[in-house]
C-alpha cells in the first residue's frame, strides 16, 4: 500500500499565505482534496476554527465548500458560453444573490486580477491564464475563511505570476483569509508568509 500522505501536520493562520512545494506525486493535491472535505483521511483530523471538518458527501461538507472555502483547481474549469463575470459569480448565484449584487462583488476582484476589459468575454474567448484568474475571483467572491489553490500561476508568464502572487498575499491580509498555495512557481516563496516542502507524503 502506498501512503499518499504520512503524518502531515501544519497550521495556516488567518491572514496568512502558506506555499507548499513538492515534486509531482508527493501528495500535494491529495492534501488539498482532504482539506476541501472531498475525501476523508484514513487517520487524523482537519480542523477549521477548532472544529473538525464534516465528512465528504454530507450536506455540511457541501455548505462548508460553498460558504467557508474557496478552491482553485489546476484545470481552468469555466462554463462555456458564459461570460467571465458570470463565471466568477457562480458561488454567489448559488448563495441566491441577485445578478446585480453578485456582479458588484466580483467586478472589483476581476479588475484587480487584470481582467477589467474581459468582464463580458465568454470563457472560450479567454486564455488559460485568464481563465485561471477568473477561478481565483470565484474562490474569493464569497469571502471564505480558507482558500486552497492548486498551481494558480501555472498558466501565467513570469510578470503576471508575480502580480497575482503579490495580489493574493495582499488579499490574505486585507480580507483575513487563510490560504494554502500548492505550487512549483519559485516566485511564490518571495510572497508567502511561510513555505513547506512535501516529499513522499511527508513534510520536509
Amino acid at each position: 500500500m502506498v501512503r499518499a500522505l504520512d503524518g502531515v501536520s501544519m497550521t495556516v493562520r488567518t491572514g496568512e499565505l502558506v506555499a507548499l512545494y513538492g515534486p509531482s506525486g508527493s501528495g500535494k493535491t491529495t492534501l488539498l482534496t482532504i482539506v476541501a472535505a472531498l475525501v476523508s483521511p484514513d487517520s487524523g483530523q482537519v480542523l477549521l476554527d477548532g472544529r473538525e471538518l464534516p465528512g465528504p458527501s454530507t450536506r455540511e461538507a457541501a455548505r462548508y465548500r460553498l460558504r467557508r472555502l474557496g478552491y482553485v483547481s489546476q484545470a481552468p474549469d469555466l462554463l462555456p458560453g458564459v461570460s467571465a463575470i458570470d463565471n466568477a459569480a457562480l458561488k454567489l448565484f448559488a448563495l441566491r444573490l441577485g445578478v446585480r449584487e453578485a456582479h458588484r462583488r466580483v467586478e472589483p476582484l476581476l479588475e484587480r486580477l487584470g481582467l477589467g476589459d474581459r468582464l463580458h468575454h465568454r470563457a472560450e474567448q479567454l486564455s488559460g491564464g485568464q481563465r485561471q484568474r477568473v477561478l481565483l475571483a470565484r474562490a474569493l467572491s464569497a469571502e471564505p475563511q480558507l482558500v486552497l489553490a492548486d498551481e494558480p500561476t501555472g498558466s501565467l508568464d513570469t510578470q503576471r505570476s508575480a502580480e497575482v502572487l503579490a495580489l493574493l498575499a495582499g488579499l490574505c491580509e486585507e480580507r483575513k483569509v487563510a490560504m494554502l498555495l500548492v505550487t512549483h512557481d519559485p516566485q511564490a516563496a518571495h510572497f508567502a508568509h511561510r513555505v513547506h516542502t512535501l516529499r513522499d507524503g511527508k513534510l520536509a
